[in-house]
């Protein structure tokens, strides 16, 4: 098989790594130099030096975030000590929290800065709310309700304010929220690739198949075609047998895929396989996808709103609707990325380049309808990604009204349940915090909740039996399942990259699945 793009890989194998792509060499693969770089100018605060809070900050120290500031004024517990990897036990005992877990959290990465601020977080909101702006994502695990209302509140003001992850958790269960107003993704790293154009080949590709002799081939050349060249020849030899259409009907389309077959000179030619298998690409038509063209509506690219607008992206999306609407396909900027196939190095890179080629003059015609300056890296990378784009417009932590629980309760009532045993803990932490919780008081609360009228299924049982089991113990598995789940979604947010999760993530360690509700 084929590589993706043989020249560049073997351009880099001169290149020796430095110290920062050594250390970062798996992360990069991930999120690459891009990535790395918004990692590493992030502010991350986190509001309590717990368990789960440790454990969040060693996954984002160790991937090599700028800075992190947990703010704690709690003195360290034996609690703490028994169950925190990064306390020192019984030493740490009677220090303030955030100091202890500061200094070893710092010990994993010496690029990473960490501070650690003793000060009380409702006298932080009232009197230093700018402080609070100035971080990247603020990470808040089990506050009361009242002070994570404030805080959520005071970071919702403004669009520019940093993006609040709301963590909760009690015993085997857990939730998570993700609170941001206005999220764009170019590098989403969609499982789906960027179309081939198959059935609508630019002038060099459709010239290229037609110019080859299959008949006149020799067998190893004949098994090393491009299954895009051979799609191409045959669906341009069908329409000129069919009026200019392609395979339209079930019939036509299983005739179409003899026809690939029945060019085979050798029974183990698997790049005419290759081209059965992908014909379907040839009466598939190429389009500006759903999910796309939906963006065009979007009111952020409207003159008016592009006038105020910072953000390259929507600059960029308003340029790619003026390139759609005025392409001849009406179709996305083709870009030079091919899947592997069976091919030979010449055929291969061959091809490469007349896509890479096309991919070039088609981007400049892009950027001729940009109306605002962005560097070309950027310009390359929304290119290249431009059939998988976000936006993602989300809601303020703690608005699921009655009616949006109802719902919940009727599309996925184990993960509402769950949701809801949580948020009533939560409530009575802040009422009576000095009272047991019971099974009693917490199903009081869920019903004040949901209304008399509903139905409640049987689990919140279960729910509701954990957190009493549990209510503010923070189990060392648990902590370490959080840590990496909420590190990777907080890297979502800072690299923005990949797609966040939208909604209440619940979390059940006990049967083991997470579902979201309120999306």
């Amino acid at each position: 098989m084929a590589s993706q793009d043989i020249e560049s890989a073997t351009t880099a194998l001169q290149v020796q790594p430095n110290n920062k792509a050594r250390r970062y060499d798996r992360q990069l693969r991930l999120w690459a130099a891009t990535g790395q770089s918004a990692l590493e100018a992030s502010r991350v605060l986190v509001l309590s030096g717990s368990a789960t809070s440790t454990s969040i900050l060693k996954n984002l120290a160790l991937p090599g975030i700028g800075h992190f500031t947990i703010l704690d004024h709690a003195t360290t517990s034996h609690a703490d000590a028994g169950n925190n990897f990064f306390l020192e036990g019984l030493e740490s005992v009677g220090n303030p929290r955030a100091s202890e877990a500061v200094r070893l959290l710092r010990e994993l990465n010496d690029s990473v800065d960490g501070h650690a601020d003793t000060r009380q977080l409702r006298s932080v909101v009232e009197s230093d709310p700018d402080w609070l702006a100035s971080f990247t994502v603020v990470i808040a695990h089990n506050l009361d309700s009242q002070i994570l209302a404030k805080l959520s509140s005071l970071l919702w003001e403004h669009p520019s304010h940093p993006t609040l992850i709301v963590v909760r958790s009690a015993g085997f269960l857990a939730e998570f929220f993700i609170q941001v107003h206005e999220h764009t993704i170019i590098e989403s790293h969609s499982e789906t690739l960027p179309s081939l154009r198959i059935d609508k080949p630019f002038p060099a590709l459709k010239e290229h198949a037609l110019s080859l002799d299959f008949a006149s081939m020799d067998p190893t050349e004949h098994g090393h075609i491009p299954y895009v060249v051979i799609l191409v020849r045959l669906l341009e030899d069908w329409k000129r047998s069919h009026g200019g259409n392609p395979p339209r009907t079930y019939s036509e389309r299983q005739e179409f895929k003899k026809n690939i077959l029945a060019l085979k000179v050798k029974p183990d030619e698997e790049n005419f396989d290759e081209a059965e298998a992908q014909a379907y690409r040839c009466w598939t038509e190429t389009t500006v996808p759903p999910e796309i063209a939906s963006l065009f509506d979007d009111p952020a690219i409207s003159p008016e709103a592009l006038r105020e607008c910072p953000s390259p992206f929507f600059h960029l999306l308003a340029a790619l609707k003026k390139f759609t609407d005025q392409s001849e396909t009406r179709t996305l900027p083709l870009t030079s990325t091919l899947p592997d196939m069976k091919a030979d190095t010449t055929n291969y890179i061959h091809l490469q380049k007349l896509y890479k080629t096309r991919a070039e003059e088609e981007k400049h015609a892009f950027k001729s309808h940009l109306r605002a300056p962005v560097d070309d890296a950027t310009i390359d990378l929304f290119v290249k990604n431009a059939h998988a784009l976000y936006v993602i417009r989300g809601t303020r932590w703690d608005t699921l009204d009655r009616a949006a629980l109802v719902n919940a309760l009727a599309e996925n009532p184990k993960a509402a349940c769950l949701h809801l045993a949580l948020a009533a803990l939560s409530t009575l932490r802040e009422q009576s915090p000095d009272s047991p919780i019971s099974m009693e008081a917490l199903q009081k609360q869920v019903r004040s909740m949901v209304g008399d009228e509903v139905e409640l299924p049987e689990c919140l049982d279960d729910f509701v039996g954990e957190v009493v089991r549990a209510p503010s113990a923070e189990l060392q598995t648990t902590a370490a399942f959080l840590g990496g789940m909420i590190a990777q979604e907080t890297i979502k947010v800072i690299t923005k990259q990949y797609v966040p999760v939208r909604g209440y993530c619940t979390i059940d360690l006990i049967e083991t699945w997470t579902a979201v509700i309120g999306s």
